[in-house]
């Protein structure tokens, strides 16, 4: 693609040549393989009109308190959406006998804050890119404070449901805007490197706290209080964040409804969010029984959401073309490094979500275990997660990524492994204790580099959109990843030979075959980044 005029108005992602310099990301200003893309533009027509004084440059007191307040505010507000979700797995079994909700509902309230969430990142990023990440990410954190207390004083299973897709919606804004944030406050360094280790740390760490406190307050005062928990802590990060957050993160100069009508991609947005929302409903629908799969109405909808991404594409390449707001350019794919991070985090995240859950239900299924004994054997899970994701801030900027991503991958490869490997009667310490301790690995080492990877791609206008793109990937990897776990697990069970398809030897059968289909996810992902990664160098490097 030609660089465009001065004149011209960068309001998608658009990937432009520029010369190599001498302040590569990459050392020794060798670039990565097959990125004929080169990298993006660094100009921006809207440049901040309060910019922050970039952290190397201020005092050190100041600075410290900075970093402190803004690596905060993004970690625990992200962290709160996996806690969240931890909270609702160890507390399935919970919920549903107190709501009364339906076999074929159990996993709604665990799986439809992803599925909004991912529908509806692509537009938050947009929107974030016009407005503003700051006042974004006000938005985001006020309504997932509400739609929290809200979960917690539900009454009924459709309730719990509907409030848990609207923090879907709120959490798409805090993901997006928490991005953009990063990137706003800190100069390409060791700060950035460990802002986005924090973040990506907040996520498995908040699920395993959510696994371990859940079930500490489903077996006394009750799962409602993990939503409350979460909702006072919401709270008090909104106010911390509404009076400490700097000013010029994250501003952009004032809205206006021509800059609102331009500068999004409107209708790409619709097209995207009603695909994925069908395809994932579908999913979900297909993991409580197979079989329904051959309802018209499945058959229509997976018809129409296949039919919406061939007009997305479709969409993409008009409004490329026409150099008009585009949601995710198709030049974009071209990109092998960029196109395998997307995969990888999709797969990855996916396995790690659904290792977490099925680990829980084979502890309580399996070994009979209550939600407070299976909650606090997932404590393990927190103490990697925050090692992994320090180490990987530390050294991200020293050792190859390729090279970090691999080796994450394959130590957390070893956890659905040794799940399919366990014996019923086996003891905590020989197979489901190194499983939980490896099992956060991959996702945290994936995550840090796959965010300074493609930030460093994209035009500071865009990145709360590039914080879209890649936040979408894993949230629909998610929901991904546990429906067709549960698919398989499911079938399994179905087809036992066991009595009763309850009985603990038919859900064991079900369960082995889930954490195998897993091991082939993690095997593709390897794969995957031996292929793409090769060769990327370091990333994260300061730049003069």
């Amino acid at each position: 693609m030609s660089l465009h005029s001065q004149s011209h108005t960068i309001s998608t992602i658009e990937l432009e040549s520029f010369p190599p310099n001498n302040n590569s990301t990459y050392p020794n200003n060798h670039t990565p393989d097959n990125i004929p893309l080169a990298s993006l533009a660094p100009s921006l027509s809207h440049p901040n009109p309060n910019p922050l004084p970039t952290l190397s440059t201020s005092s050190s007191k100041t600075a410290k308190a900075r970093t402190v307040i803004i690596i905060s505010c993004v970690a625990v507000v992200t962290g709160l959406t996996s806690f969240l979700s931890g909270v609702l797995v160890v507390a399935t079994p919970a919920i549903a006998r107190d709501l009364r909700l339906s076999v074929g509902m159990v996993l709604w309230p665990v799986t439809i804050q992803a599925l909004t969430c991912g529908c509806t990142l692509l537009l938050a990023g947009s929107i974030a890119d016009v407005v503003g990440s700051r006042y974004t990410y006000f938005l985001g954190n006020f309504f997932q404070t509400l739609t929290s207390l809200a979960c917690g004083l539900s009454k009924t299973g459709i309730q719990l449901i509907v409030f848990r897709a609207f923090a879907g919606i709120a959490a798409s804004m805090c993901l997006t805007s928490a991005v953009s944030i990063i990137n706003d406050a800190f100069v390409p360094g060791r700060g950035r490197n460990l802002a986005f280790a924090a973040m990506g740390g907040g996520q498995p760490v908040g699920f395993g706290l959510g696994l371990t406190l859940g079930g500490v307050l489903t077996s006394s005062i009750g799962w409602e209080w993990g939503f409350h928990v979460s909702a006072i802590i919401n709270g008090l990060v909104f106010a911390l964040s509404m009076w400490h957050l700097p000013e010029g993160v994250g501003k952009m100069e004032s809205v206006t409804w021509k800059r609102l009508g331009e500068e999004i991609d409107w209708a790409g947005a619709l097209i995207i969010s009603a695909a994925l929302a069908m395809l994932s409903y579908v999913l979900a629908v297909v993991s409580t029984d197979s079989s329904s799969i051959q309802e018209p109405g499945n058959i229509a909808l997976l018809t129409v959401a296949l039919a919406l991404l061939v007009a997305f594409v479709s969409w993409m390449h008009r409004q490329e073309k026409l150099r008009k707001a585009t949601l995710i350019p198709n030049s974009l794919w071209k990109d092998k490094v960029f196109t395998s991070i997307c995969i990888n985090v999709f797969l990855v995240w996916g396995a790690f979500n659904a290792v977490e859950a099925f680990g829980n239900f084979f502890l309580q299924n399996i070994q009979g275990l209550n939600a407070l004994q299976a909650g606090l054997r997932f404590l393990p899970s927190i103490v990697t997660g925050v090692l992994a994701n320090v180490l990987v801030g530390l050294l991200v900027h020293r050792i190859r990524a390729d090279w970090i991503v691999i080796l994450s991958l394959v130590l957390s490869w070893s956890s659905p492994l040794l799940m399919a490997l366990i014996k019923p009667k086996a003891t905590y310490w020989a197979f489901a204790f190194p499983a939980i301790l490896l099992n956060p690995i991959g996702a945290d080492g994936l995550f840090t580099v796959s965010n300074l990877l493609i930030t460093s791609r994209f035009p500071m206008k865009t990145q709360g959109l590039a914080g879209g793109v890649f936040q979408t990937t894993s949230q629909i990897g998610k929901s991904v990843g546990l429906a067709l776990t549960t698919v398989v697990a499911n079938d399994i069970t179905a087809g036992s030979s066991s009595r009763g398809k309850e009985a603990s030897p038919a859900l064991m059968q079900g369960y082995r075959a889930g954490f195998w289909f897993l091991v082939a996810i993690n095997s593709t992902s390897l794969c995957m980044s031996v292929w793409g990664l090769r060769r990327i160098g370091t990333v994260g490097r300061k730049q003069d």
